[in-house]
């Protein structure tokens, strides 16, 4: 294992030099606890405590600036962070927990060569595709007979050849060797870039705020994401005033349990982006947005006429935010992934194993890629919003869930956390809130960022999926 981890302020301070922002708002900042908080050789809570700080750092930076008054102090304690990157394993609705989301057949196998692959059959027609592809029942012993005659690598490939998401378990170190794992070095933890052909605008600053208002009051997100990451930035900006509105469609698949946890704050509208009359009426929203986050596999907006260039066009001076499982470089630039998917591919489920002596392939304590990707879509939007403020132009924001793997990785190793108590629901009372839903009484987690002068929060319950017509609203 690596030497002891980074200290939190200074993987906050990195992300922030990063993000172009005033160092001396670092100043403003208090980081308590220390690892470990959750059962992992990585510093998971170290990555939970800097990411959410860096986006709540950044809007209180925004607040500055558009309410003319002195930096607010920002506190995110590791523990309250560690446990929102687990909030969906918390979340209750009328005192329930909702059922479990994972399909019989997700999960890992061994395959014919001696190599462990990890299957993702969560969303019915990535289920239905394997299953065609493999030729078996719905069953885990049939799926492990069948996998006796395919090898690791092969099955992955022809997985991704069929649109499917399947991936073999490697090492750190024949992660470093492969092709994409070398592309994904050298790309940034958040990539932010002016749109290149989008037409220049001049600086824009913000209206400036008055009374008690968040430090993103008035400022417009339309979110195209689904399951974790995407819907995390959205969540966050959310919580420090914007108006977030998301947009799915009733033929998409969703997990409910993601649906609800991740929508507090936001309206949730429907758009079949299929229909040329619907793709006008998205287009009709976007002169009045800020950001758009999308997090489909690269490419697909963009075949629907929403790529960044084209929505920059639309809206001058837009903020366009991409997620993508492995980068937008390298030869699995364009596959489709998920968080565990991503962490068996690149390594973590090995070296966990490794550190805790499991044969089997052994996970991360939480969705740590996705929940960290979340934040950092969020703090690199909010980043760019300085940039615009103050430069102009339209802006592009970028993350990966590889590459935040690779950012969890440099910020070292606990050896000692996998001794570590899994925090239970017993455990998190003093971080839960009760609220009204769409969906019933909710039981969730806490934003675990506090901001002195503008307290995060979320002005909206959670809804189901359509439950709004597709406009501002206002």
């Amino acid at each position: 294992m690596s030497a002891a981890p980074v200290d939190s302020p200074d993987a906050l301070a990195e992300l922030w030099r990063r993000g172009g922002l005033p160092p001396e708002a670092l100043a403003q900042v208090e980081l308590p606890g220390a690892e470990p908080v959750l059962p992992s050789s990585f510093a998971v809570g170290t990555a939970a405590q800097a990411s959410i700080a860096a986006a709540a750092l950044a809007a209180a930076e925004l607040w500055h600036a558009r309410s003319g008054r002195p930096r607010q102090r920002v506190r995110v304690p590791m523990r309250d962070a560690a446990i929102e990157f687990r909030s969906e394993h918390y979340l209750r609705v009328n005192g329930q927990p909702l059922s479990d989301p994972w399909d019989a057949i997700a999960g890992t196998y061994r395959c014919g060569d001696g190599r462990w692959v990890r299957l993702h059959t969560n969303l019915p027609h990535h289920r239905d595709g394997l299953l065609a592809l493999l030729g078996c029942a719905h069953e885990r012993s049939a799926v492990q007979r069948t996998l006796q005659d395919w090898q690791a690598e092969a099955l992955e490939t022809a997985a991704a050849q069929a649109g499917l998401v399947v991936t073999a378990m490697r090492s750190f170190a024949e992660w470093d060797a492969h092709p994409q794992g070398q592309a994904l070095a050298a790309e940034p933890v958040v990539s932010i870039e002016r749109i290149a052909g989008a037409p220049p605008t001049a600086p824009e600053p913000l209206p400036p705020l008055t009374g008690g208002q968040a430090p993103l009051h008035g400022l417009r997100v339309l979110d195209l994401t689904r399951i974790i990451a995407g819907p995390v930035c959205g969540r966050t900006l959310a919580a420090h005033g914007a108006q977030v509105l998301r947009i799915s469609a009733a033929h998409l698949p969703d997990i409910e349990m993601l649906v609800i946890d991740s929508g507090r704050g936001k309206r949730n509208a429907h758009l079949d982006l299929r229909d040329p009359a619907q793709r006008e009426r998205l287009a009709a929203l976007l002169p009045r947005a800020d950001v758009f986050v999308q997090g489909y596999r690269p490419g697909a907006v963009q075949a629907l006429g929403f790529g960044p260039e084209e929505a920059a066009r639309l809206r001058q001076g837009l903020v366009y935010v991409s997620l993508s499982a492995y980068g937008h470089s390298g030869p699995w630039a364009p596959r489709r992934g998920f968080d565990s998917l991503v962490q068996t591919a690149s390594g973590f489920n090995a070296a966990e194993a490794q550190a805790s002596g499991s044969k089997a392939p052994r996970p991360l304590p939480c969705q740590a890629l996705d929940h960290g990707s979340g934040y950092l879509l969020a703090f690199g939007a909010l980043a760019a919003l300085h940039r615009r403020a103050t430069e102009g132009g339209s802006w592009h924001v970028r993350v990966s869930l590889a590459r935040t793997g690779h950012w969890l990785r440099s910020l070292g190793r606990v050896p000692e956390g996998l001794t570590c108590a899994d925090p239970r629901f017993e455990d998190v009372q003093d971080r839960l809130e009760d609220s009204a839903s769409g969906f019933g009484r909710l039981t969730a987690v806490r934003h675990a960022a506090q901001l002195a002068e503008s307290p995060a929060g979320w002005a909206l319950p959670a809804v189901p999926p359509g439950t709004h017509p597709p406009d501002w609203g206002i």
